[in-house]
């Protein structure tokens, strides 16, 4: 699409004529047509940036020629002109997508106006869809395994309504970027997603952090606030970590959440907000409540949809296609060369246990593209902590460097033969171990020994 292309539609030679030519000297590249079967012909193979539409045409008229451009889904701004223009017209013109409604005979200080104003709209409009997309692509869920797979089922089912939902998972599995998905797919995306870090706030400050204060409401208070809780207003409010709320802000959240009304630190008067709430938790809730430390009637309220975000180790299968897009990433942000790595460093990646989870893998990631002058990221370049946990699978013990890896080659081999011992059957052969058998895959899984679910 060329900037500044017009497509000017009129039957009269006349105004396509001289209006062509005001509008080139103006610096605009203009194309003509004199009636909208033409008009459609042409945008069947080409984009103009703003289209001048005459309503009274020969053959199918300006609307009718209007509607048919909106249902080839051709985002051009549309400006109708008219001699003999009524409100209902207008109005009409504006329903079907039309910018704005011009009359002849044409002002062409007015129609200069007109078209500035509607391809500054186009402009932000294009704008905008550009920062959703990037926005779509930064809260995107990456991975292929399964817990992955139905994560994203479970976030297109949800995003849509205005149920409350409870996210869990350990630290650094990715809690706060499923929440800001959840939002980015609702129907309040184009309103605010308002984040409250509940662990990060000192206890005698959350409240105000969350409700407001009026001036003067307490000591320090030099000048009305407004709490997140209003700020989050028609779009999402992200409680974090909320199991490290005190009982006290628990019981104040959960009158909130009920009446979606509150009143602010001092003061005598409600504030009404719409608010969709959702939370994360590093904690067991259910033990929390039975240890008197979360109200079991606030943990029902936000409990609506839970959602459990897997550790990597649950999802171990992801490291690869994580470790890829976190190259890539850091490459492009810090101007570097796409680095490679080898099939060696992998593997010690995915022995390592990650108990920062995805957090981890991201920062370490980071920290090779930018520490690592070659384009091959080896074994050699990776942190001493992950080669110190993260080992590299033998067959044979006595191939193995360490006592760690001696013994990994024994589980191998150990279970390989209880495998076999059990024609392959993975529930006896846990039986045999005396281990669950979900235990049993997951060993499987890390060890890299082909099994079938049985």
């Amino acid at each position: 699409m060329a900037r500044n292309s017009i497509l000017l539609v009129d039957d009269e030679v006349g105004i396509r004529e001289s209006l062509s030519a005001i509008l080139t000297e103006e610096g605009f590249k203009v194309e003509t047509a004199s009636s909208g079967e033409e008009c459609l012909a042409l945008l069947e193979n080409k984009i103009f940036e703003l289209i001048l539409l005459d309503i009274w045409l020969p053959g199918i008229d300006g609307l009718q020629t209007l509607e048919a451009v909106k249902k080839m889904k051709i985002d051009s701004a549309v400006v109708m002109i008219s001699g003999h223009g009524t409100i209902e017209t207008a109005v009409k013109a504006t329903r079907l997508g039309a910018f704005d409604f011009i009359e002849k005979p044409l002002s062409i200080e007015k129609t200069l106006l007109v078209m500035k104003n509607a391809l500054e709209n186009k402009h932000l409009q294009d704008e905008n869809k550009i920062l959703k997309s990037e926005l779509g692509a930064r809260y995107r869920i990456i991975g292929n395994s399964v817990p992955m797979k139905a994560l994203r089922q479970q976030l297109a089912i949800a995003a849509p309504t205005n149920g409350r939902v409870l996210i869990y998972g350990e630290s650094g599995t990715g809690k706060e970027l499923v929440a800001h998905a959840l939002h980015y797919q609702s129907l309040r995306s184009s309103s605010p997603f308002v984040e409250v870090n509940c662990a990060a706030i000192p206890d005698e400050l959350i409240e105000s952090e969350l409700f407001g204060h009026v001036k003067g409401a307490f000591t320090g208070a030099a000048s009305h606030k407004v709490g997140k809780l209003e700020k989050a207003d028609g779009g999402t409010l992200f409680l974090d970590e909320v199991g490290d709320m005190s009982l006290k802000t628990q019981a104040k959240v959960l009158r909130a959440l009920e009446e979606q009304r509150f009143e602010p630190v001092g003061a005598s008067s409600p504030v009404t907000v719409d608010v969709r709430v959702i939370a994360a938790t590093n904690k067991d809730l259910e033990q929390e409540m039975e240890k008197g430390n979360f109200r079991e009637d606030l943990f029902y309220r936000l409990n609506v949809i839970p959602f459990h975000v897997p550790s990597l180790r649950e999802r171990a299968e992801d490291i690869p296609v994580l470790t890829e897009f976190f190259i890539k990433e850091f490459s492009s942000l810090y101007g570097r060369k796409p680095k490679e790595i080898s099939q060696d460093a992998m593997e010690v990646l995915l022995q390592y246990p990650w108990p920062g989870n995805v957090r981890e893998l991201r920062n370490l990631v980071e920290r090779i593209v930018i520490m690592t002058p070659s384009v091959k990221i080896e074994v050699r370049h990776l942190p001493p902590v992950v080669l110190q946990k993260g080992t590299v699978l033998f067959d044979d013990p006595s191939e193995a460097k360490s006592l760690s890896e001696a013994r990994i080659a024994f589980d191998r081999d150990f279970i390989l033969k209880k495998l076999e011992e059990n024609n392959g059957n993975v529930s006896r052969t846990a039986e045999a171990l005396g281990i669950e058998r979900s235990h049993l895959y997951r060993k499987l899984k890390s060890l890299k020994i082909n099994f079938e679910r049985n």
